[in-house]
């Protein structure tokens, strides 16, 4: 019976895969699988959970070293070839050293390579060349100096940036909210725009955002997924100058 079952039947093809350790309070695995290819798997994992807001202390406990350690062994039985920790808070929050840290928290927990949302971010900018950068963040002001000081670092200028003041119950956010607060945040003397957080949903607002902005949009989820991609050879699905610098999509892609 198995025998004739199988008949005509194609075996699946292999599949490439990316280990994800995202914060406990990640709700948009969806978000994340729309970037990759159909033979492309995701393996995710979560931090442990804790009550404190989004706050600094939120962001720095996401960085914690050992849970990240943890996470990452946990995702690695299904032998990914590169690990991402898809929270942009928690990697700009302690600078680019502390970027440098989660990176090497990852590969020293077995990794074959890393990449983190924010420094995929730097990777992106460098990549269009971008030093002039707008930003809109779902978060408080304190946490959003954070990431100005990180790309401070990195030579990258803030021209611009604007919170929606946000603790909690990001993924909730719409469209519509992540429009206004996008206009708010934007300059013309700025190269580029960068909506963060992984967890608020953005996928399908790069295009129409960039049309109407007349600039490249980077969104947390787009870099993380970019990069994690690109240390596999691969290219991520979906819109945005990042993914395609000629302006022009692929056939048949949204």
């Amino acid at each position: 019976m198995p025998t004739e079952l199988s008949v005509g039947l194609t075996e699946p093809g292999p599949q490439q895969g990316i280990g994800v350790v995202a914060p406990f309070d990640f709700a948009l695995d969806r978000e994340l699988w729309r970037w990759a290819p159909d033979d492309v798997s995701l393996y995710m994992t979560r931090l442990p959970f804790f009550t404190t807001p989004v706050t600094v202390e939120m962001a720095v406990a996401c960085g914690d070293r050992r849970a990240l350690r943890r996470a990452t062994r946990d995702v690695l039985t299904p032998e990914p070839g590169v690990v991402a920790y898809a929270c942009t808070s928690g990697s700009f929050v302690s600078g680019v050293l502390g970027e440098q840290v989660l990176r090497r928290t990852i590969e020293g927990a077995g990794a074959p390579v890393s990449c983190t949302t924010s420094g995929a971010l730097v990777d992106a900018i460098t990549e269009l060349g971008v030093g002039r950068l707008a930003i809109a963040t779902p978060y408080i002001e304190p946490v959003t100096r954070r990431l100005v000081a990180f790309l401070r670092e990195h030579a990258v200028q803030t021209v611009s940036c604007q919170g929606l003041g946000l603790l909690g119950n990001i993924w909730r956010v719409s469209y519509a909210q992540i429009v206004e607060v996008v206009r708010a945040a934007d300059s013309d003397d700025a190269d580029a725009l960068f909506i963060s957080c992984t967890n608020l949903p953005t996928y399908d607002l790069i295009e129409p955002l960039e049309q109407v902005l007349g600039k490249p949009v980077l969104t947390a989820n787009q870099v993380t997924m970019w990069a994690a991609l690109r240390a596999l050879g691969r290219s991520a699905v979906g819109g945005g100058r990042l993914l395609h610098p000629a302006g022009q999509l692929e056939p048949g892609v949204a």
